[in-house]
């Protein structure tokens, strides 16, 4: 069978033309040598294709409800409500925080580097954790307040539902975190000061005992991806319906029916309960300190409603 014939029926969604272009381009490889459509595909050849990812669209505004807490001159805090993606990224060109950010600036979002799709975003939440985000409206803002990230003077302080009570009850968790090597889109936790991943400080303590669960306080020294989230694995913690770090599995907990209420709960909370609860920093031009606080979201509060009943009732 020629190799255009091959890779069309091999590759999803590819079309003939395409596979053939990429030949032409030199972006298909047999034997690490490049070939014409023409090729026969023999046994045991060992063909690389190399694919290239469509252009992103420009950035464009659009009218996308936002919570916002607070504006002035230089930046907007925002309370990004779960299951947004902060910015534009293969796979979410649209409907992001950064479409909405755009279409209510209106004009002044021309101060703005668009072609980045992250106008103005100074640091990020995953797009299935709630809570507080800041938005810079002008270069230079964007730049003193990156820098005081950078130089960890921005507190940041999350709520987090877990599994279980931690033992102590409030400590400190210390590791280094990078990808794992068995999967790149989670991360890892490794040892501290090892050559693996980088350090990650969090410190942790009980908000509410809640038997089978907890309500915890978390604030962060470091600001590695996923880094709340694969320190609590790492605790034995996870956090209640992440997915990715073991907490949507359902468990046998000691009381009669709980297999149907952990199910229910895990319904009621199709994503990590993860909130970024408080931000404190410095208004980039006065240097006033500004503090803000957002409650925990809906669906939070009912799943901590649910099992506070369920705790009482036992």
């Amino acid at each position: 069978m020629r190799i255009d014939q091959y890779l069309t029926r091999q590759v999803e969604n590819a079309t003939r033309n395409k596979v053939q272009e990429a030949i032409e381009e030199g972006r298909v490889l047999v034997n690490d040598k490049t070939v014409k459509s023409n090729y026969r595909v023999k046994s045991c050849d060992v063909i690389q294709m190399t694919f290239l990812r469509p252009p992103a669209p420009e950035l464009g505004p659009e009218d996308i409800p936002i919570d916002i807490m607070y504006e002035d001159d230089d930046l907007m805090v925002i309370n990004k409500k779960p299951g947004m993606v902060v910015h534009p990224a293969f796979g979410n060109w649209t409907g992001t925080l950064a479409n909405a950010i755009l279409h209510h600036l209106g004009k002044d979002a021309e101060e703005l580097d668009k072609s980045e799709l992250r106008p103005g975003i100074v640091h990020r939440l995953d797009k299935n954790t709630s809570g507080l985000i800041i938005v810079a409206k002008n270069p230079v803002a964007l730049h003193r307040l990156a820098r005081q990230f950078a130089d960890r003077k921005v507190i940041k302080i999350y709520k987090a539902m877990v599994w279980g009570v931690p033992n102590p009850l409030s400590g400190t968790i210390t590791t280094n975190i990078g990808r794992s090597k068995k999967d790149r889109k989670v991360m890892a936790n490794f040892p501290y000061e090892g050559k693996d991943g980088k350090t990650a400080i969090t410190d942790y303590s009980i908000t509410e005992n809640l038997h089978w669960f907890s309500l915890l306080s978390l604030t962060l020294h470091t600001g590695r991806t996923h880094q709340i989230r694969a320190h609590l694995q790492h605790l034995g913690h996870q956090i209640l319906g992440d997915e990715t770090y073991g907490g949507a599995s359902l468990r046998t907990l000691p009381f009669s029916k709980s297999e149907g209420f952990v199910r229910n709960l895990l319904e009621l909370l199709p994503r990590q309960a993860l909130h970024a609860e408080t931000l404190s920093f410095q208004q980039p031009t006065s240097r006033e300190p500004l503090s803000f606080t957002a409650p925990l979201p809906e669906d939070m509060q009912l799943a901590l409603e649910k099992i506070r009943g369920m705790v009482s009732s036992v």
